[in-house]
């Protein structure tokens, strides 16, 4: 069983909705609340609207290599989930700890305060770095401002543990993802006329392209039979466009994402794509007006993680967890930023991603507990 403190932490927790689309500064203002109670220094960096906010905290000296342990504090969206209860309400039922952000990612984040008094009678020849983010689950925004912070520091920490849910096994690598959009301008007609430009159909040629590229992938590989899939994938998430059935639509755009091996650079698809519109599509819109055209832009590059398995976090993970083997993931996280930001990082959590993002998420009690002492044997060897 967790501590009663980090399950009265888990319950404010969740109880605040850091929805991704909302403000998380409630939240930071609690934990840095929590923290200030301890004696403990924050500080805190904003995005462009100064509506949310990372909060980085360091215990004891900070000249020293030390250990730096993350999360972040937004959540996904409950609208059209049929949840049996409040999901902003922590419930506990057999052994069970229900609530949005329950799993992904509050109970970690509780369990790193909760374990705070321990942490500063740890912290006293090497530090202890705490990072809360915001808006990891739109594209790993907040953690992006953050490595400016981290950069500065006297000396990086030695390696990183992200909490995300995991049911506390090892993972040392998970693909990237790529975000992109796609807009089409076309030109607008009467559609029982051939003088204009389909902005739908032109989308929807730029679309059978990436299911294309997306099938080569599946039977051609590169692959990584540790990943599930074994391949990277390519998916159109969302389109928009036309006005009414008799006007060709002026105007179509739609949006993708890459979820590429670590060792697979989606700058190579984004270069076939972009080659395909320009020699393929772009001379027959032309011809009909030069005003038509085709954008497609990167909204977010989240590189894969990718930590090798002789890496010395790794190890310490190993004994602090009794864990023998490591694992792969196609989910991402704001792992493979802070690894390209020089800091040896792992993904070991508790909770499932199975139950993640859907109604009536929910962490099970012991699964805290095993964060717990993972978190204790982990810092007791890296910080002897």
């Amino acid at each position: 069983m967790a501590s009663g403190n980090s399950l009265k932490i888990l319950e404010r927790l969740v109880a605040f909705d850091t929805t991704s689309s909302k403000s998380n500064l409630d939240c930071i203002d609690f934990i840095r609340t929590e923290l200030d109670q301890s004696g403990i220094e924050s500080k805190l960096s904003f995005n462009e609207a100064r509506t949310k906010a990372n909060l980085f905290a360091t215990l004891g000296p900070a000249d020293q290599p030390g250990i730096l342990l993350a999360g972040h504090t937004d959540v996904v969206p409950v609208e059209g989930q049929s949840w049996e209860a409040d999901p902003f309400q922590l419930i506990e039922r057999n052994n069970k700890l229900y609530g949005r952000g329950a799993a992904d990612m509050k109970g970690f984040l509780a369990i790193l305060l909760g374990l705070v008094p321990e942490f500063l009678r740890a912290a006293t020849r090497a530090p202890i770095h705490l990072a809360f983010t915001y808006d990891e689950e739109v594209g790993c925004l907040g953690v992006q401002s953050l490595i400016p912070k981290i950069e500065r520091l006297t000396v990086r920490p030695m390696a990183c543990i992200i909490g995300e849910p995991t049911e506390m096994k090892l993972v040392t690598a998970h693909k990237g993802k790529t975000i992109l959009k796609c807009e089409v301008r076309g030109l607008e007609c009467h559609s029982a006329l051939d003088e204009g430009v389909n902005a739908i159909e032109i989308a929807a040629e730029i679309i059978t392209q990436l299911r294309l590229i997306s099938h080569r992938l599946r039977e051609a590989g590169p692959f990584d039979t540790d990943f599930d899939p074994p391949f990277t994938t390519i998916q159109t998430g969302t389109i928009h466009g036309g006005t009414a059935l008799n006007i060709l639509p002026k105007v179509c755009d739609f949006t993708l994402e890459f979820r590429c091996l670590p060792q697979q650079s989606p700058k190579a698809l984004f270069k076939e794509v972009k080659t395909h519109i320009e020699e393929r599509l772009l001379p027959e819109m032309h011809a009909r007006s030069p005003e038509t055209g085709v954008s497609l832009k990167i909204l977010s590059d989240i590189p894969g993680l990718h930590t090798p398995d002789d890496a010395s976090v790794v190890a310490l993970a190993k004994n602090a967890s009794g864990e023998t083997t490591t694992e792969k993931i196609s989910f991402c996280t704001e792992g493979g930023i802070l690894q390209e930001a020089g800091i040896p990082t792992i993904i070991c959590g508790p909770g499932s991603v199975e139950q993640a993002h859907k109604p009536n998420e929910f962490v099970k009690t012991a699964q805290l507990h095993r964060a717990e002492v993972f978190l204790r044997r982990f810092i007791a060897a890296a910080l002897p």
